[in-house]
């Protein structure tokens, strides 16, 4: 088994011991975290780095508006914020008429810097085609494939 070098114990001693004698103290001594004089190794000191400021996002200002809802999620009615009770006033109107739970929901939207309302991606969207129309449109295609495909006429018992 190698041996181990040499403790700090037996290096502080050694350190004392030159120090008695009037020498100074060898460069391969290690100190230790807590000497007596309070005496700290000079360390290469690491250029501090400032702390970066995260960039000012422009604040979006937004609106909130009343939004009547029926049952789908469909939107019946939009009313601005102080309009509230004629929001309630077609609440009650579709309720009375359809017997369905329509609801109020505030909504906030998003302006513009010149107060335009930005319109939501689901805005944009083009209104879906409901799906039984589809399908109807489908069987009529096929339809009219199956009579492009049969015989116009039997030209070859003649």
């Amino acid at each position: 088994m190698a041996r181990r070098g040499p403790t700090r114990l037996e290096l502080r001693r050694q350190a004392e011991a030159v120090e008695a004698q009037g020498g100074e103290a060898p460069a391969k001594e290690k100190k230790s975290r807590k000497s007596e004089a309070g005496d700290k190794p000079e360390r290469a000191k690491k250029a501090v780095s400032k702390a970066k400021k995260p960039k000012e996002r422009p604040s979006l200002r937004k609106r909130l508006v009343w939004v009547v809802y029926s049952p789908s999620m469909k939107e019946e009615g939009r009313f601005a914020y102080d309009q509230r009770p004629a929001a309630e006033e077609k609440l009650e109107a579709l309720k009375l008429k359809h017997k369905k739970p329509y609801f109020i929901q505030g909504v906030k939207e998003t302006l513009s810097e010149t107060g335009a309302v930005i319109p939501t991606p689901k805005a944009l969207a083009e209104p879906k085609e409901r799906p039984a129309r589809r399908r109807a449109e489908k069987r009529d295609d096929e339809e009219e494939d199956e009579d492009r495909d049969a015989p116009m006429g039997d030209d070859d018992d003649e």
